[in-house]
């Protein structure tokens, strides 16, 4: 199936951005990422509120933990440390989108059952906020991720 012309040509010419996605042995899909200049995997799911990275991985990133920490639950998970770390550089693909603010939390679960179920384990994710932010749209068919930035 061919992606269509016109729609891309729509998208572009209304500023969107093409980002390539990857679909993952969970059928899941991901992007690649830089923070702050260090390379990441980044998972694509829209039923996330909010985008995080692993806490596991801040130093590597070099993100900077602002304010107290608070609780925070996801979907089917018990209530976690959760802390906020702002001005992260972010670049998707070859984009570099601009400043953004993560949830850092403890995403060994995460990783735990995507290496369970052999796949590879991720550094973060894109949530909704991000997603809604900049007016993403998702092609399943192509494996793209459209976003404008404001």
């Amino acid at each position: 199936m061919k992606e269509s012309l016109d729609l891309k040509k729509q998208l572009e010419s209304a500023g969107y951005l093409k980002i390539k996605m990857r679909k993952i042995k969970t059928q899941h899909f991901i992007c690649r990422a830089r923070i702050n200049g260090a390379k990441a995997h980044l998972l694509i799911d829209t039923g996330a509120s909010n985008s995080c990275m692993n806490l596991a991985n801040k130093e590597r990133f070099n993100l900077e933990k602002i304010g107290a920490s608070f609780e925070a639950s996801g979907a089917g998970e018990d209530k976690m440390k959760a802390a906020f770390s702002n001005n992260c550089k972010l670049q998707l693909g070859k984009y570099t989108i601009g400043v953004f603010t993560f949830m850092l939390l403890d995403m060994q679960h995460i990783n735990n059952s995507l290496l369970a179920q052999n796949a590879k384990t991720i550094d973060g994710i894109l949530g909704a906020d991000f997603l809604t932010e900049n007016k993403a749209l998702i092609d399943y068919a192509h494996h793209y991720l459209w976003i404008r930035v404001p």
